[in-house]
């Protein structure tokens, strides 16, 4: 076979042939930088009122006034003597010289026999009467000269010992007394203790 001839010259380009098939899309790329911040949003409506809070401790407010005592004015009178009351049938006040503890508002007599109370109130009023031997007699608080029923002892048979208490309603500058009553004769009050001892205590 002969050696092979010259290239010939290239031809016409041929017509464009058709659209290949679309390829596989390519990975994401990389993400850009962020872009500049947008125009502030209009203002949102107001929301609702929360809750009111717990209410806070405040400072301690100054001290009030010291009130008024009624219990102060009250007063205590004993006989611890052994004193001999000679009884009469219409009564006999007991005097009261022992371990007085009197206080504003209520006064005790010279002989004393008689409290005073100079305030209007109710008042807590209580006594004991002790004697040696047992006798049939009575025991009584006189209020304004007047026996006071419910304080009243009339036992029917002998006592040595006598106790009662009430509570009262007495005008200003009352009076009030330990009376032994309904028999003729005397009473011995025992010595060196309780003989004989009257309470008052104003309640109100």
């Amino acid at each position: 076979t002969g050696s092979t001839g010259v290239t010939g010259s290239t031809g016409v380009t041929g017509s464009t042939g058709a659209t290949g098939v679309t390829g596989v899309t390519g990975a994401t790329g990389v993400t850009g930088a962020t872009g500049a911040t947008g125009a502030t949003g209009d203002t949102g409506a107001t929301g609702a009122t929360g809750a009111t809070g717990a209410t806070g401790t405040g400072a301690t407010g100054a001290t009030g006034a010291t009130g008024t005592s009624t219990t102060a004015t009250s007063a205590f009178a004993a006989n611890t003597t052994g004193a001999a009351i000679a009884v009469i049938l219409g009564g006999t006040l007991v005097p009261l010289p022992s371990a007085q503890n009197i206080g504003p508002g209520i006064t005790i007599n010279a002989a004393n026999d008689t409290f005073t109370v100079s305030t209007a109130g109710r008042y807590y009023i209580t006594y004991q009467v002790n004697l040696t031997a047992g006798l049939l007699l009575g025991s009584r608080l006189i209020i304004n000269g007047a026996a006071n029923v419910a304080s009243t002892i009339t036992p029917v048979l002998t006592l040595s010992s006598f106790n009662s208490d009430v509570i009262v309603t007495l005008a200003a500058n009352s009076t009030i007394s330990l009376q032994l009553f309904g028999l003729l004769g005397t009473a011995t009050l025992i010595n060196n203790g309780a003989g004989a001892a009257v309470t008052i205590i104003r309640l109100s």
